[in-house]
């Protein structure tokens, strides 16, 4: 199975909830730039192998802790192999984790029979995640409160240029250095209109990135000039992206960019919820 990853194109932070997370509004959109997970059924345990040395391969790994609980949930005790191919960065706000968890969950509820219903498939998500509930589907989505209230949005397949530059940003640690009064005011009216995303990218939490890594405003500028429609950073960071309407905009972008910039890029298609998964692979590209 094909994970995808995500963009955040618009994440306004409403309020700081008594428990300690935050209220939100955000539109996110999948990407054909996807992970590669496998199940095979066997055995008593689960057992997990990854190729990103970077990641646990036991209990702290939101893929094996996703089978875990799915085991939990339905009582069935089968052991079972996953794989899992890295190519989203990890760490990058793209969603990479969370889109393999979503993924094991519908693999082994598919395996299994299908015990659990959509909506009990949406629960068992939350609770492993804000962002794992947004993945059990392929397409645009607007979430509220912490994320889970997900309700469908029109966008087109925009195409995007990826730049990650390789800094430490944890989503914690900018969540804790989030200063909410110097916020920008809330929109009059929320409305995402899909063929003018440049009047409405945003991102509340791009503020706190910026102050840590500044020279990340450079890269921004450098998208806005190579012809990008929107620019921004996805999530917590520190992934930016620059909005393109073809393919080959984006691509000549990226090389522009690589003639300063020696970090990851990656151009890949936003997903609109129609495209079959096997065609996502022709719509990525490293530079």
């Amino acid at each position: 199975m094909l994970c995808p990853a995500k963009v955040n194109l618009y994440l306004r932070i409403v309020g700081r909830r008594p428990d300690g997370y935050h209220d939100l509004v955000t539109v996110m959109q999948p990407l054909t730039l996807a992970d590669e997970l496998t199940v095979t059924p066997g055995g008593e345990d689960i057992n997990l192998t990854c190729e990103a040395a970077e990641l646990p391969q036991g209990e702290e790994n939101l893929v094996w802790r996703a089978a875990a609980r799915f085991r939990e949930e339905t009582g069935q005790q089968f052991g079972m192999r996953l794989g899992l191919r890295k190519k989203i960065p990890v760490a990058a706000g793209l969603g990479g984790g969370s889109s393999d968890a979503a993924g094991t969950l519908l693999v082994l509820n598919e395996l299994a029979g299908r015990p659990l219903t959509d909506a009990a498939l949406h629960r068992l998500a939350a609770s492993l995640g804000a962002d794992v509930p947004f993945f059990l589907r392929r397409e645009p989505a607007v979430g509220r409160g912490i994320g889970t209230q997900l309700s469908p949005v029109t966008l087109k397949p925009y195409w995007y240029l990826l730049i990650n530059p390789g800094v430490a940003l944890s989503t914690r640690w900018v969540y804790e250095n989030l200063d909410l009064t110097a916020l920008p005011d809330p929109p009059a009216q929320e409305a995402w209109d899909p063929e003018h995303p440049e009047t409405w990218v945003r991102n509340d939490l791009g503020g706190v990135a910026l102050r840590r890594f500044p020279e990340l405003a450079g890269i921004l500028a450098d998208l806005k000039e190579f012809g990008a429609r929107a620019q921004g950073i996805s999530g917590s960071g520190p992934t930016l992206f620059g909005l393109f309407p073809t393919s080959e905009a984006a691509r000549q972008a990226g090389l522009r960019l690589r003639r300063t910039f020696s970090g990851w890029l990656a151009v890949a298609r936003g997903l609109t919820g129609t495209e079959p998964e096997t065609t996502w692979e022709n719509h990525v590209w490293t530079i």
